[in-house]
């Protein structure tokens, strides 16, 4: 019974260490943490790497902060509700301290030079941070070029055009509803 208990503890300490590691050490948001999620989920052979592939795609599509949902989603599949709760925890804790530390100095440091140019040093790595799982996944995915040319025509229109992002998703939805609906039957229809 105790050796049962000290697993269970154990497992739950490791849960909570691998999501207070990838929380303190992630700057950039939940995009920036999914290689680091991925790599100890698959490493640690939690989840196969086709399946957190689902649930990266699943908790892209609910509401909620990112890696929160990821953590939700692993702890959840490996201890039920604790392992939930426990790598919720885990991922948030470090963010929660951090901006409370922040917010407490941020006057002091507003203007310091020194972190104006940290700042500015983090944005090209947090730039990649995030493309690297896109980039995965449309590789896990075999996305083709023509394929991707609405999520890149969509990414410009953000960046280039300043368009906002519930637009290009209002559109995602309705050329996903028209695909589904007419242009797949009538494909189908010529096919045969």
């Amino acid at each position: 019974m105790y050796l049962r208990a000290a697993k269970t503890y154990t497992m739950y300490l490791t849960l909570f260490l691998t999501f207070l590691k990838i929380g303190l050490f992630t700057i950039g948001g939940g995009y920036a943490m999914i290689p680091l999620i991925e790599r100890d989920v698959v490493r640690r052979g939690w989840l196969p790497r086709e399946e957190f592939l689902d649930l990266f795609a699943v908790t892209q599509s609910i509401p909620g902060i990112f890696a929160v949902n990821i953590s939700i989603f692993v702890g959840y599949r490996l201890r039920r509700l604790p392992g939930s709760l426990i790598c919720a925890l885990g991922t948030i804790l470090p963010s929660f301290c951090i901006i409370l530390t922040i917010a407490v100095f941020f006057d002091r440091f507003q203007e310091n030079p020194y972190v104006i140019r940290a700042f500015a040093g983090i944005r090209p790595a947090v730039v990649a941070l995030i493309l690297v799982p896109c980039i995965s996944a449309a590789r896990s995915l075999h996305l083709t070029l023509p394929q991707l040319i609405f999520p890149l025509g969509g990414a410009l229109l953000i960046w280039l055009g300043g368009v906002s992002p519930v637009f290009i998703i209002l559109a995602g939805i309705l050329g996903g509803i028209i695909y589904t609906r007419w242009i797949s039957r009538y494909i189908k229809k010529q096919k045969s």
